[in-house]
């Protein structure tokens, strides 16, 4: 008995090895799985085994023969190809960059320098050689930013930059600009949509996530630079105001760390926004905040074309 079981094995292990290779020589009719496997150093009767996955990674490595830039990916994941690698008796498949993917992964490299929250992906990829230079009402500006960046690095300590001025005129695209440059050269940096910031810090107090937005919050406010985003666009309260906001501009002033603030009001207008709370108007807290404000930066107004539209 046990002889008949072991020879019904062996025959059921014959007729498996036949379809393997059957499958395998049928494979090899395709010009491109041919060309993998002939780069991998492996016996046909390990390769035969994974004739399926094989196949699969024949296209893609196909793919990447023709391919001349990452902008003409056809792999199933962009920049990547699935890719076989001999590991003695197996063959393991993993998803591997392709040259253009880590071009480009080198190339922005430098946006790990920036911590952002809340941040549109335009104005996180905002480019200094991109910046729209025709509009004489934005020199004053270009200039300010360009100068800041070549003095930077014998004064890490300069004043920032009250930008203030219409919707859409590109505040902030410019400041973002400058940061990214910045990066470059391994400055490290922080870009806060401060609506968002704010509200989201407040919904955090009653919750899980209260240590780890305390943590941001810290990170924020010691951020070698720092972006306030679209400060005055917030639902003001005594809190944001006296808690949140204050003990950060004051840190900031202590240690002379580069602050800059986009906002579409001037420095009176957000006095006036941060006198209104709750309980009533209180034009000396808000008459403090200015003053911080007024020691950390510069103020420019900018009114120029709406580029939004």
């Amino acid at each position: 008995m046990k002889n008949a079981v072991n020879e019904i094995t062996l025959n059921r292990n014959a007729d498996v090895y036949k379809e393997l290779e059957k499958n395998f020589k049928k494979s090899l009719g395709d010009e491109k799985f041919k060309v993998l496997v002939s780069k991998l150093k492996a016996k046909p009767e390990l390769l035969m085994k994974y004739t399926s996955e094989l196949e699969d990674s024949s296209i893609e490595y196909d793919h990447c023969l023709k391919c001349k830039s990452i902008l003409e990916c056809k792999n199933r994941l962009e920049g990547y190809a699935f890719l076989p690698k001999v590991n003695k008796e197996t063959i393991e498949f993993l998803y591997k960059p392709c040259k253009y993917k880590k071009k480009l992964d080198k190339q922005n490299k430098f946006y790990e320098n920036i911590y952002c929250y809340n941040v549109p992906k335009e104005i996180k990829e905002a480019n200094f050689s991109k910046i729209y230079k025709t509009d004489k009402n934005r020199i004053n500006t270009i200039l300010y930013l360009t100068e800041f960046m070549e003095k930077y690095k014998e004064n890490p300590n300069q004043k920032g930059l009250y930008l203030h001025g219409n919707f859409g005129c590109g505040k902030s695209y410019l400041v973002s600009a400058m940061f990214n440059e910045l990066a470059k050269n391994g400055v490290k940096s922080a870009i806060v949509f401060w609506p968002a910031f704010l509200s989201d810090l407040k919904n955090s107090f009653n919750s899980e996530y209260r240590n780890e937005f305390s943590i941001k919050y810290e990170k924020v406010k010691k951020s070698p630079i720092l972006l306030i985003d679209d400060i005055g666009a917030e639902s003001m309260t005594a809190w944001s105001r006296d808690e949140i906001l204050c003990p950060l501009l004051q840190y900031r002033m202590d240690e002379k760390l580069p602050t800059f603030f986009t906002s579409n009001l001037n420095l009176d207008a957000l006095k006036n926004h941060l006198s209104s709370s709750s309980k009533g108007v209180e034009e000396i807290k808000a008459g403090r905040i200015i003053s911080r404000v007024k020691q950390l930066t510069n103020e420019i107004e900018m009114i120029s074309k709406n580029l939004r539209k």
